[in-house]
């Protein structure tokens, strides 16, 4: 058995992640980016991304970290059809049929359309294009659509399919791991740009969160860690992200472990509902993309921007400060909303005085 390791370096996280099964999917490290212009428009602090969205794979995102593992497991285990599901314009989903393509994997969606329109628009078209076949059903994200993915994957395999299928309890920790390997790569660009985060952002409910908490906590590093929920899920999402960091940790040998209070969450830029646009969220699409040229998407990053812009507005940080906003991708979601967008989006040019 591996002995516990205590105090990580980033040099032996890295080597206890290479115990695990991967395959290469991503370009990393991806760069973390300063934005002058945006955080003038928001008076500052210094703002940094962490640019997830260029990690390749069809049109990148926090997805392509993830895979690395859960195709490396999968692929351990011989599987030759992947059976996974989320909503009709997942990004996840979208990533996942992009890493089967490159691998040579059959893949089948189960796609719920209770939060989106089946419109084959933005993922769902990506989705189509690469490969995937694709059952539209009724049932919510979360346990009803994980109960049919399930039985789905179980007909696969009646037929002779070796299926490797999303599994909440399987695959999470498996992908929090990856995101062990992003704080790692933090923990470098910080130093190397001279700066100290006081927080860092990011759009999570699950596997990425729980894998930067676990990073941050096994380096020790001292920044405050904000999860901005773009779901609520039927359960204490504090306490499931603890877990998932604690699987993840077990996974690596590492003796970090952490509990729910360690786990900081934003419950309030949500909204009406997963997938559904807020005002809020669309104006920070549109301020990000008009000072920096950088697109965010209306179910993840808006509105995990629109959180980082609210705290930073509300002077929950001095001007000299500094903040970084891992940004996890999901903009071909953006013409799937486009009638949302043009309703919401404030055509007026940003004031002169912040060019």
């Amino acid at each position: 058995m591996m002995s516990p390791i205590n105090t990580p370096t980033i040099a032996d996280l890295r080597r206890a992640v290479e115990r695990l099964p991967r395959i290469r999917l991503a370009h990393l490290p991806t760069p973390l980016e300063s934005v002058p212009r945006f955080s003038r428009a928001l008076g500052g602090p210094d703002i940094y991304i962490k640019r997830d969205d260029c990690t390749g794979l069809a049109f990148g995102g926090n997805k392509a970290r993830h895979n690395e593992f859960l195709f490396g497991d999968a692929l351990d285990q011989g599987a030759d059809l992947l059976v996974w599901g989320a909503g009709v314009q997942s990004n996840n989903c979208r990533q996942t049929v992009a890493s089967c393509a490159k691998l040579g994997l059959d893949c089948h969606l189960v796609l719920s359309r209770a939060s989106h329109a089946a419109e084959i628009q933005g993922n769902l078209l990506l989705d189509y294009l690469m490969g995937a076949s694709c059952e539209i059903v009724d049932e919510p994200i979360g346990p009803d659509l994980n109960d049919r993915i399930a039985r789905t994957a179980e007909r696969f395999r009646e037929q002779g399919r070796n299926v490797y299928n999303w599994d909440h309890e399987r695959v999470r920790a498996r992908a929090a791991v990856s995101y062990v390997l992003c704080m790692a790569e933090i923990a470098e660009q910080v130093i190397e740009l001279g700066i100290d985060p006081a927080a860092i952002y990011v759009c999570s409910a699950g596997s990425t969160g729980a894998g930067l908490a676990l990073g941050k906590t096994a380096l020790g590093l001292s920044f405050n860690l904000l999860n901005v929920l773009p779901i609520h899920w039927p359960w204490d999402e504090q306490e499931d992200m603890a877990d998932l960091a604690n699987q993840a940790a077990g996974l690596l040998g590492l003796s970090a472990r952490l509990e729910s209070a360690d786990i900081h969450v934003e419950y309030s830029f949500v909204g009406p509902g997963y997938g559904v646009a807020t005002q809020e969220c669309t104006d920070a699409i549109a301020l990000l993309a008009r000072t920096e040229g950088i697109l965010l998407d209306p179910s993840y990053t808006g509105k995990a921007m629109a959180g980082m812009i609210t705290h930073v507005r509300g002077k929950r940080y001095d001007p000299d400060q500094s903040v970084v906003f891992v940004h996890t991708g999901g903009t071909p979601a953006l013409f799937a909303y486009r009638d949302e967008l043009v309703d919401m989006i404030d055509a007026t040019p940003i004031p002169r005085s912040t060019r």
